[in-house]
């Protein structure tokens, strides 16, 4: 049995839910394929900008359900092994937005599921792609068929990967390759324990990787850690990823004003997710009859928090790309690439530097030095990292200058 549809989404997270219920409002047929029979947690990010809020607003989320599922966080904190440390704001201080924000990604996600299904998608939870042909030859307007666990096809006029870094859609098109970074592993999860405060989200760079602890909804707090130097990893592969991450969290310095952190004594909610290798690259995000969302579209690091504005965008103009497609507008898949390439590839570049100085630890200990000095330089690389300004400001040679120049 084939069934044919106009869009198939391959993967029902934040990417693929908005994209679907963009093009269902629109008219379209859309089925979402998601592999999950029913939410649980895995390596995802909880932390991002307001530009997020922005973007969710956007897409017809009320904001009774974003409160609920997201919770205030005044500022990022990073700390630096020398000691150095700078709140970003996320646009708080310049009275652009109201600072950054962690989610609670079982509401959220779930919540955009539901608003697809509402817009009219057809969301199919619990089932899996087990096979993925492509049009064969450029320009044809061939269907793509997708096999289906169970023996059943589905064919679809455009097939969207949104199916994380290891898309089934991105191998299927011959475009995934491997992040140009040293190999990481990424380790995240839930302690009980929190106050429901409105306090700061702590990045704390440590020897072999940094960790990232963000209040969520629900008196939590979500544990991200990278590690990236040989010895733990291979602790990781000796000790395990309980262990490993207690010991990490164990040894994060006490806040510098003596603050207590009820989240220490929490217990685990989940066990540890993890996402390896955690970088992942594309050479091209769209195709005939395809393209790709979120993280299948690429992922560099959570350092710099771009994960879930960048999976809102790209579905926003995804979902403008297929429907120029789908009316029949030549080239239409092709400009979403280069709105990707333009809407993100100064952040990109910004993302890159961030990677470099932390892979040399003494130019990032002295640029974290001059951060912590230099407000007005501060705040631009705040407004950057929040997607709140275009990347170029902290690209512009006067702004360098002032970061790094003695």
């Amino acid at each position: 049995m084939t069934e044919r549809v106009e869009v198939a989404v391959v993967g029902g997270g934040l990417a693929g839910a908005a994209v679907a219920t963009a093009l269902a409002r629109a008219g379209r047929d859309v089925v979402v394929i998601e592999r999950q029979p029913v939410w649980r947690w895995r390596a995802c990010g909880v932390f991002s900008s307001p530009a997020s809020v922005v973007e969710l607003a956007r897409l017809g989320l009320d904001a009774g359900t974003i409160r609920q599922v997201g919770r205030s966080i005044p500022a990022m904190r990073v700390e630096t092994p020398g000691g150095t440390t700078f709140r970003l704001t996320y646009g708080s201080e310049s009275e652009q937005a109201a600072g950054a924000i962690g989610f609670d990604r079982s509401g959220l996600d779930d919540a955009l599921l539901r608003l697809a299904q509402e817009a009219g998608a057809d969301v199919r939870r619990g089932t899996t792609v087990v096979s993925l042909d492509l049009p064969r030859s450029a320009g044809t307007r061939e269907p793509t068929t997708l096999g289906i666990e169970g023996g059943r096809r589905i064919q679809a006029r455009v097939v969207v990967g949104a199916d994380g870094i290891r898309s089934v859609v991105a191998r299927a098109a011959g475009v995934a390759r491997r992040a140009r970074l040293p190999p990481r592993i990424g380790l995240t999860y839930h302690l009980k324990g929190d106050d429901d405060s409105a306090h700061d989200a702590r990045m704390v760079v440590i020897p072999g990787g940094y960790c990232g602890i963000a209040p969520v909804p629900g008196g939590l707090v979500n544990v991200g850690i990278v590690l990236e130097d040989r010895v733990r990893l291979r602790q990781l592969e000796s000790d395990g990823a309980a262990a490993v991450t207690e010991s990490v969290v164990a040894a994060l310095p006490p806040l510098p004003d003596g603050g207590f952190e009820p989240w220490r004594t929490g217990s685990r909610v989940e066990p540890v997710a993890g996402a390896w290798p955690l970088g992942h690259r594309v050479s091209r995000r769209a195709g005939d009859g395809w393209l790709l969302v979120g993280d299948a579209a690429g992922f560099l690091d959570p350092f710099t928090g771009e994960g879930i504005h960048r999976a809102l965008v790209s579905a926003r103009l995804a979902a403008a790309a297929i429907g120029g497609h789908l009316a029949g507008r030549s080239g239409a898949l092709p400009a979403y690439e280069r709105a990707m390439s333009n809407r993100f590839s100064g952040k990109d570049v910004v993302s890159w530097l961030v990677q470099m100085f932390l892979g040399r630890r003494a130019l990032f200990e002295y640029a974290a030095r001059r951060l912590a000095s230099r407000p007005a330089e501060r705040q631009t690389m705040s407004l950057v990292m929040s997607d709140l300004v275009p990347a170029r400001g902290a690209l512009d040679p006067r702004f360098l200058a002032a970061l790094l120049v003695p």
